[in-house]
């Protein structure tokens, strides 16, 4: 029951920390972390004891699902280069580079520890970015930080995985493990493909069967990275990895017909499942640091010392995998560079700005998060033999000091080298927009051309007569879609302030519309059930316009 009662105190505390985020100029992550520790101060007394295993198993599969899932594949394949080299050929780099500074700085840790601790450091947080830059950054840099976080999630807990396991056995083989990783690797891909596939596949039989309730579907996809993972690491390959696959699979899976409702239900429910699961992390660091910093600080007979030297740990540590990154980043643009002038071959993504300050930008952004944190905590309190796991109290307060630097660092720093910097323009997705969405206009005038009116003796002339006028009206307002003279920039924006207008107008008849319908209710003319169905309707019809305003905002 007390485990009942902290995971509610913890998820309320989640909801308060996004509110004080509000009137607090700090990140989010931060808020959590400081509220988690104020939790666990001894006069709140709240403490929750964390299984390893478990802890892997809860928080991993759904954060890296969501991250597969939101990962725009269009954006991902036309940045694949510098995506594919910060997510894999720097995560090598950094947890070569930085797992051997780690053992250099503090040799008792061992070298398979100290690559274990490089290694998950190496993913990064584009979100935590996200929100620290505030649609600051270029867009394409954007697009390469959130390709990079999906893979590098990826590529640094596989790579955890294989140190981990090298410290638990004392057996190290970089043939065997090279070749066991590309198994584990692709076999882990193919896992989650395959089973995502599959289910999209009983969800379209479900679906021809009439078996179409959201709740149904929902519930479907939120036990899928779970099983994914689990299945996965049963058959001996990466649920990690899975757990990815599954998700960018099945954001194709969600595209299937008749599905609206199970779309808008989704994201909403994913949207909070992972905002709750970001949450719950920070907080649980936040919970673990007292601990933490007393159990690493119990042998020494000057406190002091010890605090001072902790620091120097973690900066040292935060500083080192700071300049890994730049350097890569650094070289990686200067040699694109040159590959274009040389070969012609386009290498893609590269902003068109000073390399030096985006390199630096690009440093910073390198932001450590909640999988970092959630695989750190993971790590087993003995190893095979029964003996405590090296240091592990010391790793872990390493990992979390380096999330609480980058944070402030990227906090401090990006405001100051984004200024002046030009976010890029918008034109071309406008563009693109307007073209997609001018050819289903062309589909949807087709379709009314084809479709027959009612006729015979049985039809009603003035019925006949209303239906005719209603598909003119329906085929003229998607022909003024197709008006060439739209697409200048003062039609466009009279175009969006009378869209604003109008969206504006239609809110306030349904907030209207909703309160008579609480009166209906207060005064016993309409029962609970018809009630909640029409409610349903005028939320949809809101949420709808919400969002379709938030595009012109």
């Amino acid at each position: 029951m007390q485990t009942v009662h902290t995971v509610l105190i913890l998820l309320l505390v989640v909801g308060g920390t996004r509110l004080l985020a509000n009137l607090v100029p700090l990140p989010l992550p931060l808020i959590q972390i400081v509220t988690g520790a104020a939790l666990a101060w001894p006069s709140l007394g709240l403490h929750l004891a964390l299984d390893p295993e478990l802890f892997m198993f809860l928080f991993i599969p759904p954060l890296l699902f969501a991250d597969g899932w939101r990962m725009p594949k269009g954006e991902f394949w036309k940045m694949r280069w510098p995506i594919l080299s910060l997510a894999f050929a720097l995560v090598l780099f950094t947890v070569l580079g930085g797992g051997a500074f780690i053992h250099l700085l503090i040799p008792e840790i061992p070298w398979a520890a100290a690559f274990a601790l490089a290694a998950v450091l190496s993913p990064t947080d584009a979100l935590a970015v996200s929100a620290i830059a505030q649609n600051r950054l270029p867009r394409k840099l954007m697009h390469v930080l959130q390709g990079e976080a999906l893979m590098n999630d990826a590529s640094g807990l596989v790579a955890f995985k294989f140190a981990l396991a090298a410290t638990l056995t004392g057996v190290f083989s970089l043939r065997d493990a090279g070749l066991t990783f590309l198994a584990v690797a692709f076999g882990g891909l193919a896992c989650g493909l395959l089973l995502s596939w599959l289910l999209g596949r009983v969800r379209g039989w479900m679906i021809r069967r009439g078996w179409d309730d959201p709740a149904t579907h929902v519930v479907l996809m939120l036990l899928l990275p779970f099983a994914v993972y689990m299945v996965a690491e049963a058959l001996g390959v990466s649920g990690i990895l899975a757990a990815v696959a599954a998700g960018m699979m099945q954001s194709w899976a969600d595209l299937l017909p008749r599905q609206t409702h199970t779309r808008l239900l989704n994201r909403s429910v994913w949207s909070m499942l992972e905002f709750a699961f970001n949450g719950v992390v920070f907080l649980l660091l936040g919970l673990q640091l007292p601990d933490i910093l007393k159990s690493v600080t119990q042998h020494a007979d000057d406190s002091l010392w010890r605090y001072s030297q902790l620091l120097t740990y973690v900066l040292a540590v935060y500083v080192v995998l700071l300049l890994l990154r730049f350097v890569w980043v650094w070289c990686y643009w200067r040699l694109s560079v040159r590959f274009e002038r040389w070969w012609g071959i386009e290498l893609g993504g590269r902003p068109g700005e000073p390399i030096l300050r985006l390199s630096v930008i690009s440093a910073l952004s390198g932001v450590r998060g909640a999988l970092t944190l959630a695989a750190v905590l993971s790590l087993p309190l003995a190893l095979g033999n029964g003996e405590p796991f090296p240091q592990r109290d010391l790793m872990i307060f390493i990992a979390a000091g380096v999330i609480l630097v980058s944070l402030l660092a990227a906090t401090a720093g990006l405001p100051v080298l984004l200024r002046g910097l030009p976010v890029g323009s918008n034109d071309q997705a406008e563009l693109e927009f307007r073209s997609v969405w001018r050819r289903t206009a062309v589909a949807a005038i087709h379709m009314l051309e084809k479709e027959e009116l009612p006729a015979g003796e049985g039809v009603d002339a003035e019925e006949a007569a209303r239906l005719a006028e209603l598909k003119a009206r329906l085929m003229a307002e998607y022909r003024q879609q197709l008006d060439p003279a739209a697409d200048s920039a003062e039609a466009r924006e009279r175009a969006r302030s009378l869209e604003v207008a109008d969206q504006a107008l239609r809110i306030k008849a349904l907030r209207a519309q909703r309160l008579e319908l609480y009166h209906l209710r207060r005064e016993n003319l309409i029962d609970d059930e018809t009630m909640r169905k029409v409610l349903g309707e005028m939320d949809s019809q809101e949420a709808w316009l919400t969002s379709k305003a938030g595009r012109w905002v």
